[in-house]
């Protein structure tokens, strides 16, 4: 219970206090102002200047100063609204605002200092107070460089990495430096960070960087970059750079050697690349061997770019065939590295064609073509025709039966199925032996005296037939394969219409002959144009119709009972004399000739006599 009283006693006496020291300020002139203002440069600053006045008495006047060098220097005095007295550094720059508030327009760099209001009024004496202003120029986006040339890894001092410059900024920012996202810090021979600040005449600031850091060669692929860092409003900011890599020398580890295209398609006739590649950089310099069959190394390296590292071999043979290698030497610290492979020239050779029997062949007789070949790769074979057509698979062909007419060429296609493009033919003549035979001739041929015509023969014969004709011509002769034609050009006199013309073709084993008749060709006056003939087959159509017609009248009279039938009343039409009861349908035609010609059987015969003359049809009621 005493100590309760003695806690209450205590916290009254503290509130007597507190009333007591706030009657006292009350009391008394206060001045309250902003620690800090930042605006950026070129911007309005606006300094608030806040009092209190015991029973709220107006005040006299507000003075401004400034700080500089330790020294309060005079800014301006209002009265009111109006500035009086003002600075002529400030001249023009200055508004006094809402709530006495100063501001100052057009800020520079100049412009950071202390502002200090200080408030007159009367008995109450004099009140001031201060605002810090700072003035800011946001830094431009920091530009980063790579070092040219690269960097070794083998350097003996820490090299230069990259560059970092910031330009125009206020105040004077930080730069921090970063590899692969991670920031770098300076560590004893391993990384270290050169920063210089030039002050420019705008009063801004432009910092400069310099990275300098040892590289390995995993740093190949890493990237860098700068950050300029700088405080506004009580907060931190950064500005990042563009990132860069940097060209990291490095001796070689491993070196490859590689055909191209790959070992197993390669066949006589390609053009092939051995590419060989190490891992240094810069590329070391390329040297090729070919290994002899004495074990010797023969250089290539004459026919290769030793820079690039790529032998070119063109139109390899089968020779090329064998093992190649290739050397590196770093010229930086004199490495040499070598890598082998072995090339494989796929090839066919060899392509043989044997014919059995091989003795001369007879029409009628069979023959067996086998086909051979050597190459390190399995074979198929083809067999075509001279056309190119395709007619057995296999590396054997059967043909029976020969004749003339069979393909005297036949060639043997061999091929690798596993090595595109690789693959030979070899062409055979297949010859059937006997004396010729004449397959076609102009017999018999129509012609007139005196006229010129051409004789046609034409044979078939192996080996190959000469011709020959028994009258005399200009004769043009013409050869294929086994075939021979020949064409003769004679006029026709009597002695030729009289005895004909002989063929004869003849080889060392045998002779054939064909006779040629010619036919006088006779020009009939009962032969009639086919434009008079389609007219005589029109009026026989129409005779037909008006025949069928008469033939539906009679038929129509019958069945009125106009016409009796019967066996008393058939009538004669066989008896030619008309009689005045009759009704005479005459069909007649006056060219006996042509309708003779119409008439003919389809073997060219005449009809009988009877069936060409004049017709009656006697039509009795």
């Amino acid at each position: 219970m005493a100590g309760g009283r003695r806690a209450a006693g205590l916290a009254l006496g503290w509130g007597c206090c507190c009333l007591l020291l706030c009657c006292a300020a009350a009391s008394k002139l206060e001045v309250s102002m902003p620690a800090v203002v930042e605006v950026e440069r070129g911007g309005t600053a606006r300094i608030e200047c806040n009092f209190y006045i015991p029973g709220n008495d107006s005040y006299a006047y507000i003075q401004w100063f400034y700080m500089e060098r330790n020294n309060r220097v005079k800014l301006c005095r209002i009265m009111g609204s109006e500035i009086l007295e003002e600075n002529a550094d400030y001249k023009g720059r200055l508004v006094v605002g809402e709530g006495n508030a100063l501001s100052i327009s057009r800020v520079t760099m100049q412009d950071t200092r202390t502002f200090i209001c200080q408030v007159e009024a009367g008995s109450h004496g004099m009140g001031e107070n201060h605002t810090e202003l700072r003035v800011y120029k946001l830094p431009e986006t920091p530009e980063v460089t790579a070092i040219s040339g690269g960097v070794s890894v083998h350097s003996s001092e820490i090299p230069q990495i990259a560059h970092c410059m910031s330009r125009n900024s206020f105040p004077i920012p930080n730069v921090t430096w970063y590899k692969n996202g991670e920031q770098l810090h300076p560590k004893e021979n391993k990384v270290k960070i050169l920063a210089t600040v030039t002050r420019e005449s705008s009063g801004l600031y432009t910092v400069s960087s310099n990275l300098f850091a040892r590289v390995t060669r995993e740093d190949r692929n890493s990237s860098y970059h700068c950050t300029v860092h700088y405080w506004l409003r009580g907060q931190r900011h950064a500005v990042e750079s563009r990132r860069v890599n940097v060209t990291v020398f490095y001796p070689a580890e491993h070196v490859t050697l590689q055909v191209m295209p790959s070992s197993a398609l390669v066949k006589e006739g390609d053009n092939v690349k051995l590419v060989c590649e190490a891992d240094g950089n810069p590329a070391p310099v390329f040297s090729f061997y070919k290994r002899e069959l004495d074990d010797s190394w023969q250089d290539l390296s004459s026919l290769a770019d030793s820079n690039s590292g790529v032998l070119n071999l063109h139109d390899v043979r089968k020779s090329s065939s064998g093992l190649y290698k290739c050397q590196t030497l770093d010229l930086d610290d004199m490495r040499q590295l070598e890598k082998d492979v072995e090339l494989v020239v796929n090839y066919i050779e060899g392509v043989h064609v044997k014919m059995e029997p091989s003795s001369p062949l007879q029409e009628g007789d069979s023959v067996r073509l086998s086909c051979d070949a050597h190459s390190p790769v399995a074979l198929d074979y083809q067999w075509r025709d001279e056309k190119g057509k395709k007619v057995a698979e296999g590396n054997q062909l059967f043909l029976s039966n020969l004749t003339f007419e069979t393909a005297s060429n036949f060639s043997c296609r061999v091929m690798a199925p596993s090595v595109p493009g690789l693959e030979q033919s070899k062409e055979v003549a297949v010859a059937v032996q006997g004396k010729p035979r004449i397959v076609a001739i102009s017999s018999p041929l129509y012609v007139r005296q005196d006229e010129v015509v051409n004789l046609t023969c034409k044979a078939i014969a192996f080996p190959r037939p000469s011709l020959h004709w028994n009258v005399n011509g200009t004769a043009h002769e013409y050869v294929e394969n086994q075939h021979i034609a020949s064409n003769l050009t004679v006029r026709v006199s009597h002695d030729l219409l009289r005895a004909g013309a002989m063929c004869r073709v003849s080889n060392a084993l045998g002779a054939s002959e064909k006779h040629i008749q010619l036919l006088v060709e006779s020009v009939r006056k009962d032969q009639k144009t086919p434009e008079s003939k389609g007219v005589i087959i029109v009026a026989i159509i129409v005779c037909i119709l008006v025949v069928a017609v008469l033939g539906s009248v009679i038929y129509f009279l019958h069945k009125k009972g106009k016409i009796p039938c019967g066996r008393a009343g058939k009538q004669d039409i066989t008896k030619p004399e008309a009689r005045k009861d009759k009704i005479v349908v005459e069909v007649k035609s006056d060219k006996l000739s042509e309708e003779a010609g119409l008439l003919q059987g389809a073997n060219g015969e005449k009809r009988p006599a009877a069936d060409q003359s004049e017709k009656y049809i006697d039509l009795r009621k």
